[in-house]
């Protein structure tokens, strides 16, 4: 592992104010910001973000230094990434990061071509049935979870609790991880918004 001057990521000042603030109510020192690529979804590339401590950095991964902020990205990830911008989500009522990519996936990363996950019920039962089933159990690792509040025609309505309620990247995973899930195995959805009370999460972060 080693620091480079090379800037693959950009990450905007209002950004990189919220995730230092957060940073610091965590407990552990020296705390980097990971970001990779995972796969793609329906409507582009799909993320993962995490603080890492300085063992989880593997070694080869690029990092780069943002001010007080060391951001780290696997090899495989890099080209992909080139010139995204880690901002603040413009979404009302949906607070967080937002990684704004210009880079369309290529045929060199498949795309998830499963068919859809055979669900039962009404929208709203099997969207419920989704994020207890599937969704619950990935996000579980960050300390989090994700609930259906309600249904609204061709928009669901979701909760993020746990390590996701008050999370600084919540409008990142959303978008990027729960809403495609979602679009994808319960097709009557087009839509999918946050509307967690982010102010009271007492985890703001994933570590």
């Amino acid at each position: 592992m080693g620091a480079t001057t090379e800037t693959v990521v950009m990450i905007t000042d209002p950004a990189l104010s919220q995730i230092l603030q957060l940073r610091d109510q965590e407990a552990i020192p020296d705390l980097s910001l990971g970001l990779r690529i995972v796969g793609v979804g329906q409507n582009g590339f799909l993320y993962e973000t995490a603080f890492l401590r300085p063992e989880d950095v593997e070694e080869g991964d690029h990092v780069e230094h943002h001010g007080d902020l060391p951001l780290a990205i696997p090899p495989d990830s890099l080209d992909n990434l080139r010139g995204a911008i880690l901002d603040i989500s413009d979404v009302p009522g949906s607070p967080g990061l937002v990684l704004r990519n210009p880079n369309p996936p290529t045929p060199t990363i498949e795309a998830p071509d499963a068919p859809p996950i055979a669900l039962e019920g009404t929208v709203e039962e099997r969207v419920s049935q989704l994020l207890a089933e599937h969704i619950n159990p990935a996000i579980a690792a960050h300390g989090g979870f994700a609930e259906l509040d309600h249904v609204d025609g061709d928009t669901a309505f979701v909760v993020l609790g746990g390590g996701c309620q008050g999370c600084g990247l919540a409008a990142m995973t959303l978008r990027q991880g729960i809403e495609t899930a979602i679009r994808h195995n319960v097709p009557e959805i087009t839509e999918v918004v946050d509307v967690t009370d982010h102010t009271a999460g007492a985890n703001p972060f994933y570590a």
